[in-house]
This record gives C-alpha cells, structure tokens and sequence, in this order.
C-alpha cells in the first residue's frame, strides 16, 4: 500500500474531530482506537438516505462495541448476527431478537434452538443440511436463501465459503416448504469491500430470476436482502453510496414485484471511517535498502485485514509531526512489535523521513475489523477503545 501523493491536508475521509490536534488531547496511554459515534450517526443516516425503502440490519460483527450498537439502534437500525454470542450481546442491550436476522449460512444446532427459543424467526440457509437443521431446531422458522453471486471486484470475495445457484436454490425453497419451514426471502453478499456498484444490478437480477421461477410454484417471497459488501472510504477510491443507491434503485425496478422488505446488511460502510488508532513508533531501523517502522500495533492487535491482503491494507495515514505534510518523505515498510515475520501492515508507505522512535503514526478508517479481530499476541495489547460524539467529552470503552 501507499499514501502516494502527500497532501497538506487531511484526507477527506477523515473525520475533522479526530484530527492529530484533537487527538493530541485525549489523555490515554498508545495505543488507542478512537470512535466519533457522531460519524457512525451520520454514515447512517447517509446510507438510509441513498437507500430509501431499504431496512438497514447492520452486520455486527465487524464492530460489536456496545457504544456503536446503542448508536445505531437509536439511529432505527436492525441488526444481522452470525452467532448466538452475538445475539446475546444485543440481548443485553435491550434489542428485540425478533427484529434481528441470522444470516450466517451455517449454524451451530445449539444457536438455531437458542436464537429460535428468544424470538429470533428468520435464518439464512444456503444447503439442505443447513434446513435440515434449522427444522428440527427451529419449526416453522422464516428461512431465506442465499445465492452465490459474482464477488470478484470485491476485496474480500465470499462465493468460494458460501452461496449455492439459482437452480439449487430453487430447489431448496421447495424443500423447505416441505419441511414445514416458511419460504420467505433470497440473499446474496457481493465479497466485502465492493469496489463495482454494478455488482449489486448483477446479484438482484439473479434474485429476481428466482423470485420469477417460485412463483410459479406458489412462492411470492416477503424479503430481499441485499448483504454486505457497500464500502468504506481508505487511501483509494470507491463508489460512494449515492452511486449503488441510484443502480441498487433501478435494479429494483426491474423485478418481478417488491418483496414487503428490502434489507441491507451495511458493516464496515457505517463504522469504518468513524475510528482512528494511534500507535507509537518503538523501532526505526534500516534493512538493507529498506526503511522499517516498527509501531506498537500490528496484524494480531488490530489491523488484521492489513495481513489477508497482498500488499498491506491501505489506511489513510497521519503522524504527529506538526510539519507532517512539509518535510521530504521517504518509503517505510511498516510493520507489528510481534516477533512473527508476517506481522507486517505494508511496504512503500510513504511517510516523513523524520519520524523517530516516540512519534505517533495515525491510521485512519479503523473503525472496521480491527478490535473485533484483535488479541494480545506476543503479550502485546489492543488499542483501548475510546468513544467521542454524542455530546460528550472522550470517554475510555468497555
């Protein structure tokens, strides 16, 4: 990954109340994740915006804090688990199980009963073992089918794990009205971190075409649900929601009829840019032609993603240079403090040649899978998690 050309600004994506000067404030040891729940507000009302007649369930799993859970519901979001730890947790908070939907394609006996037995009635499913599950824990549960759909302009393509065709799929929703379960939607998810908006055209028509083909068997489903996959703004462009609003609006058009829902599963496009972590410089070293920072963070403390992509994951970067963007910069490698060799988070990242050991390196976009993944390896702590927005002062999370 690289920042390539350095600005003398911050990248628009970075939200204004997590500037370096604002962060320099906060009163908390390196490292930290910091959340500006007013952002996760805003990404909300924005997508809800660009989607109209579409019910947002956000994809907790991406980032389970409970700070952002109570923001979102409070925001009119719905929720999609992929685990009954999850549902638990939203339990906690108050949320009613039967507005939630499970759209892990596979599932645990013992989390179908559970989620089943607390009101919980719609449940993802892409094989017949899976219904065969789901009838014998959950009887005359809600199921919805998910298709495999074309994910190869995604960061994180998904059709290889999950996912079955519509010939198959047609064939199960038959088989589940057999079982005794209600037939009641079709899914798809495009790979996570969709770079083509018209890869959700392509996924609906393919939903449409099942729509058409249960029909004619006595079929109308009651929900269409888009998944996940909208993406979040890094150092690289993507479309922005107004963009597959406006394809996902005229795909809709194009179907057979409305289901009564229309869902989207949004995770990392509500929370992603909202978060910043800071992490301090604790090694500068020269490996033969290479510039190495060593930070405090790496893959297992956090930045996860940035170990799954060839190249590195390319967050926007800051440091707390106040001439950060004025001096001459220089490519690093940047990598984790673990002794693992893979701990790497990118090469050629260009950064200020006088960053030195004790300097603050800010990533950007964090606000996506980097907690939710993160251990203390090697004896190395996550960033602690600190919430602002709302009104408040910055406040240390759970």
């Amino acid at each position: 990954m690289s920042l390539g050309t350095v600005t003398s600004a911050l990248p628009d994506q970075w939200p204004a109340s997590l500037a370096p000067e604002m962060l320099e404030v906060i009163d908390v040891p390196t490292p930290y994740l910091v959340t500006d729940l007013d952002v996760v507000a805003d990404r909300h009302a924005a997508f809800t915006a660009a989607m109209p007649g579409v019910r947002t369930f956000y994809a907790m799993k991406c980032n389970p804090a409970p700070e952002i859970l109570r923001t979102l519901a409070a925001c009119g979001s719905s929720f999609e688990i992929a685990s009954i730890g999850e549902l638990r947790m939203l339990r906690a908070l108050g949320a009613d199980p039967s507005e939630v939907l499970y759209s892990n394609p596979v599932k645990p006996p013992a989390h179908i009963a559970e989620a089943y037995r607390a009101g919980l009635w719609r449940f993802s499913f892409d094989a017949p073992n899976e219904l065969a599950k789901i009838a014998e824990q959950a009887p005359g549960a809600a199921v919805y089918v998910r298709l495999r759909v074309d994910d190869s302009t995604s960061v994180f393509p998904l059709s290889r794990k999950f996912g079955t065709d519509v010939d198959d799929a047609h064939a199960l929703m038959l088989l589940a009205r057999r079982l005794g379960l209600r037939p009641y939607g079709v899914t798809f998810h495009v790979g996570s971190q969709c770079g083509n908006a018209g890869a959700y055209r392509n996924a609906i028509a393919a939903a449409g075409t099942l729509m058409t083909r249960l029909l004619r068997d006595g079929i109308e489903l009651e929900m269409l649900d888009m998944g996940g996959g909208f993406p979040a703004r890094y150092a690289s462009g993507v479309p922005t929601i107004e963009e597959i609003g406006g394809i996902v609006a005229e795909a809709l058009t194009a179907l057979p009829y409305r289901p009564e829902l229309v869902a989207a599963e949004p995770g990392r496009h509500l929370v992603a840019e909202s978060g910043v972590i800071a992490a301090t410089v604790i090694g500068r070293e020269r490996r033969g032609d290479e510039n190495w920072l060593f930070l405090e963070v790496g893959g297992y403390h956090g930045l996860m993603e940035a170990l799954q992509t060839p190249g590195g994951w390319d967050f926007p970067l800051w440091t707390s240079l106040r001439d950060h963007a004025e001096v001459p910069h220089v490519p690093f490698t940047v990598t984790g403090p673990s002794c693992d060799s893979s701990d790497t988070i990118g090469r050629d990242i260009a950064l200020p040649s006088t960053l030195a050991v004790g300097d603050v390196v800010y990533l950007g976009s964090a606000g996506a899978y980097t907690l939710a993944y993160a251990s203390a390896f090697n004896g190395f702590q996550p960033p602690t998690p600190i919430f602002v927005g709302t009104g408040g002062p910055p406040r240390a999370g759970r």
